[in-house]
């Protein structure tokens, strides 16, 4: 089966880091179940789930947090080496389903 994705507002997807997010939001809808709110993610989704990096992932971290997020899922090459920034938890991910149980738990 396809799935197409429309994003609204004019915001054009042109990196591989809404890889990760597009999928949790589809998941999520497939599910009947909402994600958490102030969650952000970012990564690259690989054929077989694996979550792969993406660039300036310590960038996208602390903007973030500026924002007000409080839970970021991120590929475990992006994760900085404290597990919060300001009030953002960072929770690094190797797989699909990790990220997928990540939101179970928020």
């Amino acid at each position: 089966q396809d799935v197409f994705v429309n994003v609204v507002g004019g915001i054009r997807v042109q990196e591989t880091a809404a890889d990760l997010p597009v999928l949790l939001a589809v998941l999520s809808s497939f599910r009947d179940r909402a994600l958490p709110e102030k969650l952000v993610a970012f990564g690259e989704v690989g054929l077989s789930g694996e979550i792969r990096p993406v660039p300036n992932g310590e960038e996208r971290l602390r903007e973030a947090a500026t924002h007000g997020f409080l839970h970021a899922i991120v590929p475990k090459a992006n994760a900085p080496k404290k597990s919060h920034i300001g009030k953002l938890a960072i929770i690094a991910v190797d797989r699909l389903g990790d990220a997928l149980s990540a939101t179970s738990e928020l």
